[in-house]
């Protein structure tokens, strides 16, 4: 059964996961500059290959991180459709609502 208190720890997990999205988005854009500027100014070998290796690290994460984030909004999406199926409301639904469409925005977006 699921329960409002549910709701709001998979909202939360959902927000949470959009963060870190977005964090190692800016992470891999951090790195690849770094690396290209390394190129430019004629970097030894080896540091160069390391920090391509910290770069090629950081963008491994996101898809793992956007798997996750599928799991959390599918499970998001059946508590939010259990409880508005009681046509429970309140201010945790509508968060999770909101959350929801936030989410499934930024999945269009990286899409297109």
């Amino acid at each position: 059964m699921a329960t409002v208190r549910n709701l709001k720890i998979k909202t939360s997990t959902c927000k949470r996961l959009v963060k870190e999205l977005h964090s190692y988005e800016k992470e891999v854009e951090k790195e690849a500059a770094k690396t290209v500027d390394m190129k430019d100014k004629g970097a030894d070998p080896y540091d160069l290959k390391q920090q391509e290796n910290v770069l090629a690290e950081s963008r491994m994460m996101i898809p793992d991180c956007r798997k996750r984030l599928e799991a959390a909004l599918a499970d998001l999406k059946g508590t939010l459709a259990e409880l508005e199926e009681v046509n429970q409301e309140g201010p945790e639904i509508e968060d999770a609502r909101s959350t929801t469409m936030e989410v499934e925005k930024l999945y269009q977006t990286t899409e297109d």
